[in-house]
């Protein structure tokens, strides 16, 4: 990356760029995304999973030509795993080393220096880069602990981090922040109100059917057609976990390699686990409702 990408000038841009990376995002979503953008905010997308949030971050990275430094979350995630931890075999060399020549008592500042930093992707997203700041994805917040959320108060908010032997490492210019939660619990007020917010619901039937035409292009149009009625219809009923983007596209790429032309009950029932990934889920669609609902998008086409 030699020359810095220029950021998009307004909405529409930011639907082109999103479309350049074969992203199908509605006025909404681009429109936080520019703000986000021109105002060097962090923006929080929240969602169900599987409709497309962490995309958004590498379709960014992608197309502005920009590093992607992803932080997944997880519960335990610590400093040492997010932001820097202190390389202590290296360190117990050199004051071995020190210890062996004499200098024991010499050494005790220069453990702690960047010759002896493990940086962590928080640190990472901080240092300068020649082709502009990077897209820093914190994916699945909602999954970290609630402390971890307090540490990252500095971070979102002066786009610094201090490192107590050492200082506060501050960004020359702050990197593209994209925070995704699947609402498995709240994110606290204080980290919220650091950050722009979206919510990404699941697409209109339109906008599916373009989503699918683009990621799986080898499907025929009516198998498509079907295919994103009977998901909308899945998305109606009472299941544990309705079936987002991720499992649309999945099931398209199933039914691809299935050589199909048309949706039938016995096909539905037998590539349900492409689709529906909970065992009470399939086994309250598999049979007469997966018929039923075959019917309806029929009756109706």
């Amino acid at each position: 990356m030699d020359k810095k990408t220029e950021l998009p000038r307004d909405v529409t841009n930011v639907e082109t760029l999103l479309a350049d990376g074969d992203y199908v995002a509605d006025r909404g979503l681009a429109t936080a995304i520019f703000l986000a953008l021109q105002m060097g905010r962090p923006i929080l997308l929240e969602g169900e999973a599987g409709v497309g949030k962490t995309e958004i971050a590498k379709v960014l990275a992608r197309t502005l030509d920009r590093d992607l430094i992803r932080l997944q979350c997880f519960e335990g995630l610590d400093l040492a795993s997010a932001a820097y931890e202190w390389n202590y075999p290296q360190q117990m060399v050199a004051i071995r080393l020190a210890e062996g020549e004499g200098k024991a008592s010499e050494i005790g500042e220069s453990l702690y220096t960047n010759d002896y930093l493990i940086e962590r992707p928080l640190l990472q997203a901080l240092r300068s880069r020649i082709g502009g700041p990077p897209v820093l994805l914190i994916d699945e917040i909602d999954r970290a602990d609630e402390p971890f959320e307090a540490f990252l108060l500095e971070l979102l908010s002066d786009f610094q981090l201090t490192i107590p032997e050492l200082g506060t490492v501050v960004a020359d210019e702050p990197p593209i922040v994209v925070i995704t939660s699947n609402r498995t619990r709240e994110v606290h007020d204080a980290l919220r109100r650091r950050c722009l917010y979206h919510w990404v619901d699941y697409p209109t039937l339109d906008a599916e059917l373009k989503i699918l035409a683009i990621k799986a292009p080898q499907l025929n149009a009516k198998l498509r057609r079907q295919l994103v009625a009977f998901i909308h219809k899945l998305r109606d009923q009472e299941l544990f976990k309705q079936p987002g983007v991720a499992e649309s596209i999945d099931w398209a790429h199933a039914l691809t390699q299935l050589d199909v032309i048309t949706l039938t009950p016995d096909l539905v029932n037998n590539s349900l686990g492409s689709l529906l990934k909970y065992q009470d889920d399939i086994a309250k669609i598999q049979g007469s409702e997966a018929a039923r609902l075959l019917s309806e998008i029929q009756a109706a086409a």
